[in-house]
């Protein structure tokens, strides 16, 4: 058995703004930057030993992963599996925690118009999750809220209702158990 950490990135410019923000490439804030060398400290100080940290290609995530790679000393590689969900027609709208979001994100097949339904992000994250298993290594992923739900409904079973509404803060860092 051996561990995976998966962290959100910090706040990003869509985040403060309250829109969904999948696959548009909206920078850290002031704060989210803070939060990410929060983060890298609290990883460093805690003890916490990876081997390597993978990071989604989008600069909020790859601008977060960066703080935490400079502070802890663990190298950096992206990872373009990590990719935020393509929301399609919900990108760029506003508020994110919106019941109408909510719902369509049960719509597990949907591809949100020109997006990416939850069943193609959930195969290529499992896909990436089961090369991680059998590697043995420990490894601090740094992506997207998006990616949070998935990560988790992969240790861990899950109501529609639940996984529609999981969510992780940013920078919040979360440990799973292969």
């Amino acid at each position: 058995m051996h561990e995976l950490y998966f962290v959100r990135h910090g706040e990003s410019l869509w985040n403060k703004e309250d829109k969904i923000c999948g696959v548009a490439d909206a920078p850290l804030t002031e704060k989210g930057r803070e939060q990410a060398v929060t983060t890298g400290r609290v990883i460093l100080e805690s003890g916490l030993r990876a081997d390597m940290i993978l990071h989604s290609p989008l600069q909020r995530a790859a601008d977060t992963a960066r703080q935490i790679s400079l502070i802890t000393g663990i190298p950096a590689q992206e990872e373009p599996r990590l990719i935020e969900q393509n929301f399609g027609v919900w990108e760029g709208t506003s508020p994110r925690n919106s019941e109408a979001f909510r719902k369509a994100k049960q719509n597990f097949i949907c591809s949100y118009g020109n997006g990416e339904s939850m069943f193609r992000l959930a195969q290529r994250i499992y896909n990436l999750l089961d090369e991680l298993k059998a590697d043995e290594r420990t490894y601090i992923l740094v992506a997207h809220n998006g990616i949070a739900r998935v990560v988790k409904s992969y240790f861990q079973d899950m109501s529609n209702e639940e996984f529609a509404a999981f969510g992780v803060n940013n920078c919040e860092v979360c440990r799973f158990f292969f």
